[in-house]
């Protein structure tokens, strides 16, 4: 059975979600559900990606809740600088960042997570550097967003994914 379903939750979730987002509820697409439910987990495990072994459970979730307040308060800030409530203070502007980490799991999820807090942007990140280039919607301080991506979300990525 493990290589009909090699990860049935995956599969069962892109099922699910392909039900969701494909309404109304049709053969075709209760066939096509199926179809991407099996055939996406089969891709998956001719990647062989390798186990994840997370190391620091309390940690991950405290990075849950700070990245979620994190993207509440972005979400806020980004819509005052959209609606013009704070006009003329906005400057934006790109900021250089060297990581510690070469966990490829954890700079996955900072990228996740750096992409998905609105006003910020990861655009590049050099493998051979460690540097890591984002843009930032509403630029004060180059530091001041070093010490802020590195004390916020690398250094608990760093205790969740250390080997």
């Amino acid at each position: 059975m493990s290589r009909i379903l090699p990860y049935p939750i995956l599969s069962a979730s892109l099922a699910a979600t392909w039900l969701l987002l494909n309404a109304p509820l049709s053969p075709g697409n209760v066939l096509l559900a199926l179809s991407i439910g099996l055939t996406v987990p089969a891709v998956m495990l001719a990647l062989r990606p390798q186990a994840v072994q997370v190391r620091a459970p309390g940690t991950l979730a405290r990075l849950a809740v700070t990245v979620l307040s994190d993207m509440v308060r972005s979400n806020i800030d980004v819509a005052r600088i959209i609606l013009g409530l704070r006009r003329g203070e906005r400057r934006t502007g790109f900021v250089t960042i060297p990581l510690d980490m070469r966990e490829p799991f954890g700079i996955a999820l900072l990228s996740i997570i750096l992409t998905g807090t609105p006003g910020t942007l990861w655009v590049q990140y050099d493998s051979d550097t460690g540097s890591l280039l984002m843009h930032v919607l509403d630029y004060t301080d180059g530091d001041e967003w070093v010490r802020r991506v590195k004390d916020r979300y690398e250094r608990p990525l760093m205790q969740i994914f250390a080997p």
